[in-house]
C-alpha cells in the first residue's frame, strides 16, 4: 500500500466511508453507479451527480432517495468543494467536460470500479464473478443473508425484487458482497476475502484474445484472496474447475469450496426437480428441501453458490447454523422472484406469458431456454433475440445458432453494436439468421423444417405486426439479449393488456 496507487486507494476508501463527505458521480444513472450512490448516502455522504437525459429505471430510485442529479454534463457543475469525483467507465478525459474540470481543479478522480474496490477494503468483502450467473447469484446471496439476519451490504448488477427493486440491500456494514466484473479485468480492484466463481468461458472478444486469456484473468483475481480466503467454485463448469485446479497447484493456502451436481462435499446438489411452479432442490450438507420460484438447473447452481457463501459468513459472525437461521433462509428463498432482466416476468395477458432476459452468450441462452421449457412444458416458446457486439457474434456464431433448440419460434434482429468496437464488415444479424435457419433445417428432432420457425426483423421496433400474427393463448414470449429489443417485449405486452381489456369492456 506504499505505492502511489495504494495511497490513492487508501484516500478513496477513507472518503467513501466518511460521514459528510461530498461525492459527485458522473454517469450516476448506471446500475452500479446508482447502487454505489445509495450505499454512500446510507453511510452519511452528501451525494450528487450527472448523466444524460434518457430516462432509466434508476431515475426513480435516485429521486426517491433525494439524490440530486443533472441530466447533462457541464463543467459548471463541478466546484472545489467536492471531496471526490467518481466516473463511470463510459466516460473519459477529453470527451467529458466535468471530468476535465475536476482535473483542472485538482480534485481526486476515480473510476467506478476503482472506487468500488476501495470501498470493499473497508469491510469483510466477498466478490461474485463469472461469465454467467453472477447477477442472480448475488441477488440470491443477498436474499439469503437477509433471511438469516446477517450484518451485510449487498450490491448487485441489476434491480432485485427482494431488494425492493433496488440493486442494493443494507442490513449492516460488517460484510460487503458485490457482483464483480471480468471485463477489462475490472475486478482486480476489489479486495475479496471470499470469491464465488460461477463460470469461465471465452467472452468479451473485443478485449480477451482467447479462452486462456480470460481464464488467466479469473485466476489473477483468485490470487487476490488472502491465505485464509475461500474460492467457492462451480464444479460443473469446466472453466471454473480449471481455475480452482490451477490455484490449488500454487499452494497459496486458499480454501477451495466446490458446489454443484458434480461437486464433492456439503454443497453437492443431491436433489433437483420442478414441482408446483418451483425448483425443488437439496444439498448434501443442508437439511431439508429448498424451494425457488425461478426456473432452471442453472438457478439451482446459483442457489448452491449463494448458500455456500452465506454459510461462510454465518460461520464467521454467528458460529454456524441453527434452526431459526435455516428457516429464515428457506422462507426468504421461497419468495425470491429473480432480478431485473434475468428471466423477469413482465406479466400475462391474453393467456400469453411475457418475459425478458439479459442472456447474451450462447450458454446463457441455451440454459435459460431449457429451464423455461422444463418449467412451462405446455407453453409454446417464442423468442426475440438481439445479439450484442460484432466480435462476440463472429467468434461464437455457430454456438449462437445452436442455442435456440428449445425454442419453437425465433425472431432475430440486427446486431446491437457497442461503443467499444467498430463494425469491420462481415458478420451481421442477417448472418446469424441464416446460420440459425440452417441449424433448424438440419435438425433431426420433431420440431423442424417450417420457414415459419425462424424470422428476421432488422429493427425490433418493427416487430409488432409479426408478433400479433404469431402469438396466441398459451404461448410464452421472451425477449433476450443485451440489446434494446426488450422495448419490443414491453410494447407487445402493453398491447395485449389493452387489447384484452378493451375487448372485455365491449
Amino acid at each position: 500500500m506504499d505505492s502511489e496507487k495504494g495511497r490513492a486507494e487508501k484516500y478513496c476508501a477513507g472518503i467513501l466511508r466518511k460521514p459528510g463527505a461530498r461525492v459527485y458521480l458522473i454517469g450516476i444513472k448506471g446500475t452500479g453507479m446508482c447502487a454505489l450512490a445509495e450505499l454512500l448516502l446510507k453511510g452519511g455522504a452528501v451525494v450528487s451527480g450527472s448523466d444524460g437525459d434518457e430516462v432509466f429505471y434508476t431515475d426513480a430510485i435516485l429521486k426517491e432517495l433525494g439524490i440530486p442529479f443533472f441530466e447533462c454534463f457541464d463543467a459548471a457543475h463541478i466546484d472545489p468543494s467536492f471531496d471526490i469525483v467518481i466516473h463511470s467507465a463510459a466516460y473519459s478525459f477529453g470527451t467529458n467536460p466535468e471530468m476535465d474540470e475536476a482535473r483542472k481543479l485538482f480534485l481526486p478522480i476515480f473510476k467506478y470500479t476503482d472506487a468500488l474496490g476501495a470501498y470493499s477494503a473497508g469491510a469483510d468483502s466477498s466478490g461474485i464473478c463469472g461469465v454467467h450467473g453472477k447477477t442472480t447469484t448475488t441477488a440470491l446471496a443477498g436474499t439469503m443473508l437477509r433471511g438469516v439476519g446477517a450484518p451485510a451490504e449487498i450490491l448487485a448488477g441489476s434491480g432485485v425484487g427482494s431488494f425492493g427493486g433496488r440493486s442494493t440491500l443494507s442490513m449492516g456494514s460488517r460484510y460487503f458482497v458485490a457482483e464483480t466484473c471480468e471485463y477489462r479485468r475490472h475486478f482486480l480492484s476489489f479486495h475479496p476475502k471470499r470469491i464465488v466463481l460461477t463460470s469461465v468461458e471465452w467472452d468479451h472478444q473485443d478485449y480477451f484474445s482467447s479462452y486462456d486469456d480470460i481464464r488467466d484473468a479469473f485466476l489473477e483475481y483468485a490470487r487476490l484472496l488472502p491465505p485464509d480466503g475461500e474460492l467457492i467454485y462451480c464444479a460443473d463448469d469446466p472453466g471454473a474447475a480449471e481455475v480452482a485446479g490451477l490455484l490449488e497447484k500454487e499452494n497459496l493456502g486458499i480454501k477451495l469450496v466446490p458446489y454443484g451436481f458434480n461437486a464433492e462435499g456439503e454443497y453437492k446438489i443431491t436433489k433437483y426437480k420442478v414441482r408446483d411452479d418451483r425448483v425443488v432442490m437439496a444439498l448434501a450438507g443442508f437439511p431439508g428441501d429448498l424451494r425457488i420460484p425461478v426456473p432452471g438447473r442453472h438457478t439451482a447452481l446459483n442457489a448452491a453458490a449463494a448458500l455456500a457463501l452465506t454459510s461462510s459468513i454465518v460461520s464467521s459472525y454467528a458460529g454456524g447454523w441453527n434452526d431459526e437461521r435455516r428457516e429464515g433462509l428457506r422462507n426468504a428463498l421461497d419468495e425470491f422472484y429473480g432480478s431485473s432482466r434475468r428471466s423477469e416476468v413482465l406479466g400475462e395477458a391474453g393467456g400469453i406469458l411475457f418475459m425478458d432476459d439479459y442472456g447474451h452468450h450462447p450458454t446463457e441462452i441455451k440454459t435459460t431456454l431449457a429451464g423455461l421449457k422444463e418449467f412451462y412444458p405446455r407453453r409454446r416458446l417464442v423468442v426475440s433475440f438481439m445479439s450484442h457486439t460484432y466480435t462476440r457474434t463472429a467468434a461464437l456464431l455457430n454456438d449462437f445458432a445452436s442455442s435456440f433448440e428449445d425454442a419453437d419460434i425465433v425472431i432475430l434482429h440486427k446486431i446491437y453494436s457497442s461503443a467499444r468496437e467498430q463494425y469491420q464488415g462481415g458478420i451481421t444479424g442477417k448472418t446469424l439468421f441464416e446460420k440459425t435457419r440452417e441449424k433448424f433445417f438440419s435438425s433431426t428432432s420433431e420440431k423442424i423444417l417450417s420457414e415459419d420457425r425462424v424470422f428476421y426483423l432488422d429493427e425490433p421496433d418493427n416487430g409488432m405486426d409479426l408478433l400479433k400474427s404469431i402469438l396466441k393463448p398459451g404461448d410464452l414470449f421472451i425477449t433476450m439479449g443485451a440489446g434494446d429489443n426488450f422495448r419490443l417485449g414491453r410494447k407487445i405486452y402493453e398491447y395485449f393488456c389493452n387489447h384484452i381489456t378493451l375487448r372485455g369492456n365491449k
